[in-house]
């Protein structure tokens, strides 16, 4: 795959043309200037090509973030084979624009000039300014009505050689880095990739959308999500859409780090951790910033991570520091253990031998003479794992003896931390009167 940058000073309309381009909508968008920090990627197909478009912040805004803004734009150049440089010709140019002309100039790689929101042709009257900038015949396109696209990707296939590459058939593993701001989500993954991938600062909200990040490590590929830090009530509209764009991010992944700081847990990290574990997915607590507990602070540290992460304490645990890079590769190691588990499939022969070990270690509900029969055992689906039960009567079934099951799958099954669902079907003369149907997550 070859990758292209989208590059601009801010506010140009390069996130609504790396949204239109792809097919989806993967960059935050919004009317004001300096919503896009760090560089996202996306892949898209245009005829033989495979092309990973990055979009970066806007260049030369004026603004504290300009310098790493920057910074991570010409990471991002390190990589491209080619340039879309965006600008908004209906405002005129701008002294940042001949400074980003002048930047491209001197990187020495192909630029398409893309003169954006131009929405019909008699906007073409404001072309003729952009051939001041020495990149050639400014292609007139329109992000908001996909206009003129097709010419843009044509001139830029152009530059770039036959997509001949195979696609690798090892499948990503994709973990989201979720919890509240400035916990270190980003210095954490900074620290796993080894570079200065995401822009780390000490005020919180720095990351304002979700950025995704390949990385490969003993031999396994993924997918790492830096989400923007997820607060009890957004503060503005940006944060109001960088939050729902963590939770899609949740939803699309396989598994979840819930990022904390030893010295600040509260409610809020329960109901992260329960929205995680809701959309079915194993969670793994990372408590970053170890390296601040004193030795003598440890024990008792840790005990009040056990009280007050008591109501998820079937999630395992790595303790870590992205100063000093401790706990990383318990953090992938840990990860590649869960999503293995999540993706197990148990043998039905195994299953009932196990059911009928059950039904000897604990007696089953008996109502008025009338006891619950389990006649088979069987898994149906994985990620997460979901088992059914085929039984005479599913209202006879017992919150106590399910909680029983439950505690059997997770331990005899080898299944901490991996929500599992459970279903029970009825099966003989009372099938479909009294069926019912329940699905609960185990964890550890």
């Amino acid at each position: 795959m070859h990758k292209v940058a989208i590059v601009g000073r801010p506010n140009v309309g390069k996130s609504s043309l790396f949204n239109r381009l792809i097919g989806r909508r993967e960059a935050v968008v919004a009317d004001f200037p300096g919503v896009t920090r760090d560089v996202k990627e996306g892949v898209m197909l245009y005829e033989n090509h495979r092309i990973v478009l990055m979009d970066t912040g806007g260049l030369w805004s004026g603004d504290e973030w300009e310098a790493p803004i920057r910074e991570k734009a010409e990471m991002a150049m390190e990589d491209a084979l080619a340039v879309i440089f965006v600008c908004d010709p209906r405002e005129g140019l701008s002294a940042a624009d001949y400074e980003v002309a002048d930047w491209l100039r001197r990187l020495n790689l192909p630029v398409v000039l893309v003169a954006n929101k131009i929405d019909s042709l008699k906007h073409d009257v404001y072309l003729a300014e952009l051939w001041g900038l020495g990149f050639g015949e400014p292609l007139p396109v329109s992000a908001e009505h996909a206009r003129g696209l097709d010419d843009l990707m044509d001139r830029v296939v152009s530059h770039l050689p036959e997509d001949d590459e195979d696609v690798s058939e090892i499948a990503p593993i994709r973990i989201s880095l979720i919890g509240r701001p400035n916990v270190g989500k980003s210095s954490l993954l900074n620290a796993i990739t080894g570079s200065e991938r995401v822009i780390v600062a000490d005020q919180p909200g720095t990351t304002r959308d979700s950025v995704d990040v390949d990385f490969d490590y003993a031999g396994q590929r993924f997918v790492l999500v830096d989400t923007a830090g997820i607060r009890k009530r957004p503060d503005s509209a940006i944060e109001e859409y960088a939050m729902m764009r963590s939770e899609a991010a949740i939803k699309r992944s396989d598994i979840i780090w819930l990022v904390v700081n030893a010295g600040e847990l509260g409610d809020h990290e329960l109901k992260l951790a329960n929205l995680a574990y809701d959309s079915g997915k194993p969670v793994i607590v990372v408590v970053n910033k170890w390296d601040l507990v004193p030795d003598e602070e440890i024990k008792r540290t840790t005990r009040d991570l056990d009280i007050k992460l008591n109501h998820i304490h079937f999630a395992p645990r790595a303790y870590t520091s992205a100063i000093n890079d401790y706990g990383i590769h318990d953090m992938l190691a840990e990860a590649m253990k869960l999503y293995a588990k999540w993706q197990s499939r148990i043998a039905t022969a195994d299953l009932n031998r196990m059911l009928e070990i059950w039904q000897v270690k604990q007696r089953v509900p008996n109502f008025n003479g009338k006891p619950l029969k389990m006649y088979f055992m069987t898994q149906v689906e994985t990620a997460p794992p979901n088992f059914v039960i085929f039984c005479n009567r599913a209202d006879f079934v017992t919150r106590a003896y399910e909680n029983f099951l439950l505690n059997r799958i997770r331990e005899d099954l080898d299944l901490p931390g991996i929500p599992v669902k459970l279903t029970w079907r009825e099966k003989g003369p009372y099938k479909g009167k009294k069926s019912k149907t329940k699905e609960e997550e185990v964890q550890k």
